[in-house]
């Protein structure tokens, strides 16, 4: 099994943009050297989904927390404002296609191994 997927790209939805870039730098290496595209917001997650090709859609712990207790994930802008995760994975899908490998974990100790499965499934 080829673990490389330099080829591949994530683009991942925190909302902590301190944590988001710490993981953009630690977790790359842990994964094959996928380009790792870290956003906090809205504004830069929706304009990267919507013009830009990626392999792997991730919404991190963080954003999955808040998710899971119905509160609105922070970095929402004014057409985001209340959306449950549910709403962001249609819009991933009708950006990015159908087929696209959406990652979504509440425990940080989960992420590499469900990051790698999809990578590996990732066209």
């Amino acid at each position: 099994m080829n673990n490389e997927h330099t080829n591949k790209r994530i683009l991942a939805r925190g909302c902590d943009p301190v944590a988001s870039q710490q993981a953009a730098q630690a977790l790359p290496p842990l994964m094959g050297n996928p380009e790792y595209v870290a956003t906090s917001d809205d504004v830069e997650f929706i304009d990267k989904l919507k013009n830009e090709t990626w392999s792997v859609i991730f919404f991190a712990p963080g954003a999955c927390r808040f998710n899971a207790e119905n509160h609105p994930i922070p970095g929402n802008n004014k057409q985001t404002r209340g959306w449950s995760l549910e709403q962001y994975k249609a819009l991933v899908r009708q950006t990015q296609g159908a087929n696209i490998q959406i990652v979504e974990t509440l425990s940080e100790q989960e992420t590499v191994t469900h990051l790698k499965a999809a990578l590996a499934a990732a066209q």
